[in-house]
């Protein structure tokens, strides 16, 4: 069953300022950039995904790498981080912010999936989050990077960028995402997350947009965009993957 592609953002939102046609390019250009993206957080296997995750909360992913850069050596399945110990998970990822509530959500996870499910990561959004320290995000990270599905999660990056760039405006991470998934064409979706999650690290940065090395800069309505470029294009071909069928009831006026 395919989805219907709006240029609308979350429910009862105002039409965003983009044709069905620029979103779909949008996506179609991030998907040349990056035809293959994925996580920058260091693992070996979906268990050391999910630890990782947890541990990224209000970290980078450079910080979280250097921490279970000596972790994941000593235990790299849930039997072997409960045999670890909640005190040394603590002191092996001392550098991790709030790293006592982690320690004590990657040991108690790590029971509960030796206990309930054999050591295995579950692969429904209900069972990850009712895992300590498993929140909404995380859950989407896993089911979309461990398992490939078709989520999407909202980070810091992807919540700046769907309110600067006017793509899926929200006030909370649930509106993000409810917006972006109405917009985001049939096709491009397993993919997003990370797309845009690359572009804001690296390109739409935080204090300042690097808006010269865009590859969306024409298209974007960001009011911090500061280069010269040229005014949005105004018809774009209709083809490639996602890009079919898109409806025409919500244009950009």
């Amino acid at each position: 069953m395919k989805r219907a592609v709006e240029t609308k953002a979350a429910s009862g939102a105002a039409p965003i300022p983009y044709s069905p046609e620029e979103v779909a390019e949008i996506f179609r250009r991030f998907a040349v950039q990056r035809p293959s993206p994925t996580t920058e957080l260091e693992h070996t296997n979906l268990y050391t995904l999910l630890v990782a995750v947890v541990m990224s909360a209000q970290m980078t992913d450079t910080g979280v790498n250097r921490a279970t850069r000596g972790l994941f050596p000593r235990a790299s399945d849930p039997a072997a981080m409960v045999a670890l110990g909640e005190d040394a998970i603590r002191e092996a990822i001392r550098t991790i912010t709030f790293a006592n509530a982690k320690s004590k959500n990657v040991f108690r996870l790590s029971q509960i999936l030796v206990e309930r499910y054999g050591g295995k990561v579950p692969d429904t959004r209900e069972a990850l989050e009712a895992l300590p320290g498993v929140g909404r995000k995380t859950a989407n990270v896993i089911l979309n990077t461990g398992f490939g599905k078709d989520t999407l999660a909202v980070d810091t990056h992807i919540f700046r960028l769907g309110n600067r760039l006017k793509l899926a405006p929200g006030k909370t991470p649930e509106e993000v995402e409810e917006g972006f998934l109405k917009i985001i064409p049939e096709g491009f979706l397993k993919n997003a997350h990370h797309w845009i999650l690359l572009h804001g690290r690296y390109v739409c940065k935080a204090r300042k947009p690097d808006c010269g090395i865009c590859v969306i800069a024409d298209l974007c309505r960001a009011d911090e965009k500061w280069n010269d470029v040229p005014a949005p294009l105004k018809e774009l071909p209709v083809s490639g993957p996602g890009l079919q069928g898109v409806p025409q009831d919500r244009v950009a006026g």
